[in-house]
């Protein structure tokens, strides 16, 4: 497993649930392309009891055919392909008593979601076979997964029926960190700057699929030309790819995120109803919900109020940069994103999108501010005085009675604090100090691309962060 970048967690875990002495049935959930099957290939070495994987859009019947050649590709027999699910997963029965040789029979069904066509009889069939057959062998190891995490969530997880509580561990693959995506690039000897890299994280994200697609023979620009701008370009037609696959009804989920992307200081409940015109209840929350633990959107708490007014931020990098350059521009030159290098729409974008590398990066911001093991609360915080439209977008409350007060700034060079932009951040300190009544010393913290520069106005500065420091 030496050519897997990263998931040293989720390896150290499957290998945990692997010599628990019981059966297991492990979900994993995450994102379309983040890596969820090469990660179980990987640590498998593609060594299964079973394995299959749910066909896109086919039928019930060509499910069964599929489920049948699996089935005979891992065993002696000649299955014959049956007619429902029940005599299928009763040949899986017939297949594992065959097996004599001690040790785990691992099972694998990718793309579960799949499986389950209107009126196919796959659930109950499936819940039929790990509760009264799989669940009862201390061999058995069952590991699915599937990008529809709105399904797995609400028919595996979350079920009410025969698979109640029946999930005995779970696994969310995150993307990558900076540090991860950095090794990735390496290993496929494209050679980039730190500078470059997080830029190029700023659009894709940490998605190792979206990385893939980098040609080394080629700078960051014409790549992002070629795989967003280009009529034939590989991420040109994944927006719409990404959500269908994640959920079932995309288009709600569509309208938030892209209710979303127009506001980048976030939207709390109330303003994301109004804008996107559905209604607030059950069925919001749960939207919110899934796009929230797909990486989607992010909730930050409001440092007083703390569960209250909750701002909800789209946080997916290349959604936001999608829907910022790429959706409904028809027509635009295959070197578009070449040509905005010094644009004011690639400073602006370029400035929020730091901002939320930052945010995904709080524990390598901790470490570097020597607080990795000091127990602390994240969180954002908005004036209730409209007169000074104080707001901070990350604030990190410790409990050893210091607050950090993050200024979160994007440059191609060091940082310079102007006198204007000094007396803002004395302003919006003191702001801070005198609504919260905080007794807690505010420490302004700037988390800058290359630092900043020491000028007269530094010394206001009590800590610093830099890019380099969000590699780690």
């Amino acid at each position: 497993m030496n050519d897997i970048i990263g998931r040293k967690q989720e390896i150290n875990r499957l290998s945990g649930y692997l010599d628990s002495g019981k059966a297991e049935f492990v979900v994993v959930l995450g994102r379309r392309r983040v890596g969820k099957t090469f990660l179980i290939k990987k640590f498998f070495n593609n060594k299964f009891t079973f394995y299959l994987s749910g066909a896109e859009n086919a039928g019930k019947k060509e499910q069964l055919f599929n489920f049948t050649t699996a089935l005979n590709k891992c065993s002696d027999a000649n299955y014959p392909t049956v007619e429902n699910w029940q005599n299928a997963f009763v040949q899986l029965e017939t297949h594992l008593e065959s097996i004599k040789t001690k040790g785990r029979k691992v099972i694998f069904i990718d793309e579960l979601p799949w499986l389950d066509n209107a009126k196919s009889g796959f659930l109950s069939a499936f819940e039929y076979f790990w509760n009264t057959y799989a669940s009862a062998r201390k061999d058995i190891f069952l590991v699915v997964c599937g990008s529809a995490t709105s399904w797995i969530m609400n028919k595996i997880i979350k079920n009410r029926g025969g698979l109640h509580n029946r999930v005995t561990r779970q696994i969310f693959l995150e993307p990558f960190t900076l540090n991860e995506t950095e090794q990735f690039l390496k290993s496929k000897k494209i050679r980039m700057t730190r500078f470059q890299i997080a830029e190029c994280y700023m659009i894709m994200g940490g998605i190792p699929y979206y990385l893939e697609q980098l040609e080394g023979s080629l700078g960051l620009y014409q790549n992002v030309d070629n795989l967003f701008f280009n009529k034939n370009g590989v991420l040109r037609d994944e927006y719409s790819k990404l959500y269908a696959s994640l959920f079932k009804s995309p288009e709600k989920y569509m309208q938030i995120v892209e209710v979303l992307a127009k506001k980048r200081k976030g939207l709390i409940r109330d303003e994301i109803v109004k804008l996107s015109k559905i209604p607030d209840g059950g069925g919001l929350t749960s939207i919110l919900e899934e796009l929230e633990l797909c990486g989607f959107i992010s909730i930050n708490n409001n440092y007083v109020t703390k569960k209250k007014n909750q701002l909800y931020q789209l946080t997916d990098f290349y959604s936001l940069f999608y829907l910022n350059f790429v959706k409904d521009k028809k027509g635009i030159n295959s070197d578009y994103w070449s040509s905005l290098i010094d644009n004011t729409a690639h400073k602006a974008w370029a400035g929020y999108s730091f901002e939320l590398l930052c945010q995904t990066h709080i524990s390598q911001i901790k470490k570097a501010l020597s607080i990795g093991g000091v127990v602390s609360y994240i969180s954002g915080w908005r004036s209730k005085e409209v007169e000074t439209g104080a707001q901070i977008d990350l604030l990190i409350d410790r409990n050893d009675n210091i607050i950090n007060l993050c200024e979160m700034k994007y440059s191609n060079k060091e940082f310079v604090i102007s006198k204007d932009y000094d007396t803002k951040l004395r302003n919006k300190r003191g702001a801070f100090i005198e609504e919260t009544k905080t007794r807690k010393t505010v420490h302004i913290t700037m988390i800058t691309t290359f630092g900043v520069k020491h000028n007269e106005y530094w010394g206001n500065i009590q800590s610093e962060v830099t890019m380099a420091d969000l590699f780690e």
